[in-house]
């Protein structure tokens, strides 16, 4: 279809790479994943303990491999690593030539650490060399969230050459730091002798979230001036976390790396499935285009994008000055960014240990069920 080839080439020609934020297998059996990577440009994938709950509460097409799981005696623990990493290592075979073609840069596919570690460091970096072996595809990115208990497990597992998908960013603070430990990460890497081109990290910024907390604090303030400002704040934040990237990689410390040949740590736009029905269904996409970024979307969204998106060369680096006004003028109605990013990681992370709970009960019962 023209239309849907000129959007997605559009979305490529400034910059943006495409990841589906979805997997299941059902989709890798189905031929399904290998058909958005052929129609619809999806060139990674990223995953989260949601999403696992989700498919496998869905259909039949683990029912197999849990009843050989059960047979062989496996506990709930290690039942829920094995069918995970099955999934992630076959999407990451299916990746794997445009992983190759892109020299590394995509094709890249997500597993996360045990969200319940999420504020453990030791257990954190433990956890993702387990996944990184378990895995054992070079195209594989391990999701640690940026915690203040994340931050020194991320700079210690790229150090080990494990590349990094950092997860949970909400706030420009936060993100700075985030940047900062995959700089001390590399140095370490390159002291230890490794080669830097190898590594590479995403910095997953979460947006549409901020825009549903925000825009329940101004619907209750209730003024003009405050309904004027809904739908605004996770557009703006995320610019100014784009600012933020343009600065920390043309900084010297950066550019020694880089000439050693450092790989750039790209910022990944999250959560960008609208939530509120009244905003354009393509909003965090089109109003997000920028060099050097990762936009993982839900299947939804893409295809919104491709009907109707509207693609422009770049929607960010000249609205930097607007979207400071933003976040001033929403401190001045009292709504505080720190507190209300503080409170979105840790509904964040909350939110995943509750699916990975549910994910843990959904299997238990179904292990039973195959063992009886």
């Amino acid at each position: 279809m023209p239309g849907e080839q000129s959007a997605l080439e559009a979305l490529a020609a400034a910059g943006v790479s495409i990841w589906l934020d979805d997997l299941s297998r059902e989709r890798i059996e189905s031929g399904n994943l290998t058909e958005l990577i052929e129609t619809k440009g999806v060139v990674g994938v990223t995953t989260n303990p949601s999403i696992f709950q989700a498919a496998l509460a869905q259909g039949d097409a683990y029912t197999a491999a849990v009843e050989e799981l059960a047979e062989s005696g496996a506990d709930v623990e290690e039942a829920v690593v094995a069918l995970t990493t099955d999934d992630v290592r076959a999407a990451c075979d299916i990746f794997r030539p445009l992983f190759e073609a892109s020299d590394g840069v995509d094709g890249r596919v997500s597993i996360e650490v045990d969200p319940r570690l999420a504020h453990d460091t030791d257990a954190t970096v433990a956890a993702a060399r387990m996944l990184a072996e378990t895995v054992d595809r070079p195209n594989l990115l391990i999701k640690i969230p940026a915690t203040v208990a994340g931050l020194p497990a991320i700079s210690q597992v790229l150090a080990e050459g494990i590349s990094v998908n950092v997860t949970l960013i909400f706030g420009l603070d936060r993100y700075r730091a985030v940047m900062a430990a995959f700089l001390t990460g590399l140095e370490q890497a390159r002291q230890a002798g490794r080669d830097l081109a190898g590594i590479h990290s995403v910095a997953s910024f979460f947006v549409s979230r901020l825009d549903t907390e925000v825009d329940s604090r101004l619907e209750t303030i209730g003024t003009p001036e405050a309904l004027a400002l809904r739908g605004r704040a996770g557009i703006a934040n995320a610019r100014l976390a784009y600012q933020a990237y343009q600065e920390v990689f043309s900084t010297p410390r950066w550019q020694t790396l880089a000439d050693d040949g450092a790989r750039p740590q790209r910022p990944l736009w999250a959560s960008t499935g609208v939530k509120n029905p009244d905003y354009p269904d393509t909003m965090y996409v089109t109003e997000l285009i920028a060099p050097g970024t990762v936009n993982t979307m839900p299947e939804k969204t893409l295809d919104a994008v491709i009907d109707h998106g509207v693609i422009t060369a770049d929607s960010v680096t000249d609205h930097y000055a607007a979207a400071g006004k933003v976040l001033d003028d929403l401190e001045q109605l009292g709504i505080h960014y720190t507190e209300v990013t503080d409170l979105l990681e840790q509904q964040g992370v909350d939110k995943f240990i509750d699916a990975w709970t549910d994910l843990l009960t959904d299997l238990t019962t179904e292990l039973e069920k195959a063992s009886s």
